[in-house]
């Protein structure tokens, strides 16, 4: 999906994640890391512009693509040791985050192992 970076627009995103997590019965927990996950990321967003947000389900896992950013690699890869940035953040929620460079801009791709309550046939 792709929204308005404003902040009012961030709970469009939430409502999203949060359909996709009941139809796959995640955890509250799960749901939680997702979400602290993508609004480190939204809130870094430029506030003029637009933001996609595309979630992908498979082999285990949540899949979450956010950009376009501007410039996030330093502060994912430079972190500060024990400071609270959005490099420690997305490292304590998420089981791999990745920035891939696209069309001049930065993406960031997070996965998180997850177990569905989903049964066969349900």
């Amino acid at each position: 999906m792709t929204l308005p970076a404003d902040e009012a627009f961030h709970g469009v995103a939430h409502l999203v994640l949060g359909g996709l997590a009941v139809r796959l019965d995640l955890t509250y927990e799960n749901l939680q890391d997702l979400e602290l996950a993508l609004d480190a990321l939204l809130e870094r967003s430029s506030e003029d512009g637009d933001v996609t947000v595309l979630v992908r389900v498979g082999d285990g896992a949540v899949h979450t693509v956010v950009g376009p950013f501007s410039s996030l690699r330093a502060e994912l890869e430079a972190g500060d040791g024990d400071a609270l940035d959005l490099r420690r953040i997305l490292a304590a929620v998420c089981d791999r985050v990745e920035v891939e460079d696209r069309d001049g801009s930065q993406w960031v791709e997070l996965t998180k192992t997850v177990q569905t309550g989903r049964r066969d046939g349900g």
